[in-house]
């Protein structure tokens, strides 16, 4: 493929990991940054085997970007694609992006996937989700117990002031 060459030339200001798949889904290009993402025996022997056996993310079977971006036929995104790298339990979180390749009669040739690693700013996000609604939590606890609080001396303020009525009472009816 004349763009694998393209893209070749370009490769080394790729920061984040991609590679690139033939009409089959088989990897037939890939930078080092896939490459190091990937244990070794992932790793080894990487052309020929297909992208959803060495990602596996939740998207591979129903909603493949790479068949996506074919039948749209233009770049195609998607955010927080969960995942695991094959042969590992490390789960991850990537923003994919997808650019579909053509040949001359329009048919699907390829496209380059690239993968951001968002995993750490997905768990920093949650940690903060879950900070707000312990928060919030705590905040609404101690709302119901300001009400209970407030409410127990008002009542006792009550008594507090039929007594001294009493008292009152009772000392003027000594008085007289």
């Amino acid at each position: 493929m004349e763009i694998l060459e393209r893209i070749k030339a370009i490769s080394e200001i790729f920061i984040d990991s991609y590679f690139v798949v033939d009409a089959e889904r088989n990897i037939v290009d890939f930078n080092r940054a896939f490459h190091a993402m990937l244990p070794r025996g992932v790793a080894r022997g990487l052309r020929g085997k297909k992208c959803y056996d060495v990602l596996n993310l939740d998207i591979c079977e129903e909603r493949c970007i790479a068949q996506h971006c074919w039948k749209s036929g233009k770049h195609v995104r998607l955010d927080e694609i969960h995942g695991k790298v094959a042969k590992t339990d490390k789960s991850l979180t990537f923003i994919l992006s997808a650019l579909p390749f053509f040949d001359d009669e329009g048919t699907p040739s390829g496209a380059m996937v690239v993968q951001r690693n968002v995993t750490d700013e997905a768990q920093v996000q949650i940690k903060y989700q879950e900070m707000l609604d312990n928060a919030k939590r705590d905040r609404a606890q101690l709302e119901h117990t300001i009400r209970a609080r407030t409410k127990d001396l008002l009542e006792t303020s009550q008594q507090l002031l039929q007594l001294q009525r009493e008292l009152l009472d009772h000392k003027r009816g000594r008085l007289v």
